[in-house]
């Protein structure tokens, strides 16, 4: 199967420090303002499939944490610290009516900066987010094989090498920080549309959860995309792309 092309993007290199985080992003194409924000050992690269259709009709930013993609030289932030960084961040490109998209530890992320920050955003999508995920570093380490064979098999070497990239200390320390700040509290407070997309095969965060976090927020939506693991926008990218466009195009009428 061909790639799908990626729209030319801007020559500059674009990065944000503040309060000792670093965020680099990239944006392409022009609409309105799309934040797309990766997960635990993510990178930009995750996000390929999806570019192609989201900036056909919007401005997407496309961003790296710190510790992650590009600012793998980093100590990795925290939800907690990368939620500060995305609200600065916003903040500081003065961006308005944003739709932001977080997968996974992303999710947990755009969460946090929804509570945070809602004035800035239109809408929420949140990708097998992991807000709501109960369990320690060991047993979440051992559903990752499940997860690599659940998924598609040709991302796995990116993900070994965003992985490599991170590095193991990165990795842990992200992992249990965000084992340890669970987001239930804030959702009946998050007023924003939200759809919240799943894949029916995710190992590290299963549907159940999914449903729960649909249920919790108060204009929550609950998506399952069949056969699609946890990384649902590389697994199922032409069913994923039409749900977000869908939902989003629901909001103007």
């Amino acid at each position: 199967m061909a790639r799908p092309r990626l729209p030319a993007f801007e020559p500059r290199y674009c990065s944000f420090e503040s309060g000792g985080g670093l965020l680099h992003w990239r944006e392409y194409g022009s609409g309105p303002p799309l934040v797309l924000v990766h997960g635990l050992s993510g990178s930009r690269h995750w996000w390929r499939s999806n570019l192609p259709a989201f900036s056909a009709h919007f401005r997407v930013y496309v961003i790296e944490l710190t510790g992650f993609g590009s600012a793998w030289r980093h100590r990795s932030l925290g939800v907690e610290g990368s939620a500060d960084l995305i609200g600065a961040w916003l903040e500081a490109q003065n961006l308005q009516d944003v739709t932001l998209v977080g997968h996974s530890m992303g999710g947990q992320i755009s969460t946090i900066v929804a509570s945070r920050h809602p004035e800035r955003l239109r809408a929420l999508i949140l990708a097998c987010a992991s807000g709501l995920l109960d369990t320690d570093l060991f047993r979440a380490a051992l559903n990752l094989p499940r997860a690599a064979v659940t998924g598609r098999v040709s991302f796995l070497p990116t993900i070994l090498f965003d992985s490599l990239r991170a590095g193991p200390l990165n990795l842990v320390r992200s992992t249990r920080d965000l084992l340890g700040h669970p987001t239930r509290e804030m959702l009946p407070a998050i007023q924003l549309p939200t759809l919240v997309i799943w894949g029916e095969r995710d190992a590290l965060v299963p549907p159940d959860l999914g449903r729960a976090l649909a249920d919790a927020l108060p204009n929550g939506h609950y998506v399952e995309i069949p056969h699609a693991g946890h990384v649902v926008m590389v697994d199922a990218p032409d069913r994923f792309n039409r749900e977000v466009l869908k939902f989003l195009s629901s909001l103007d009428r």
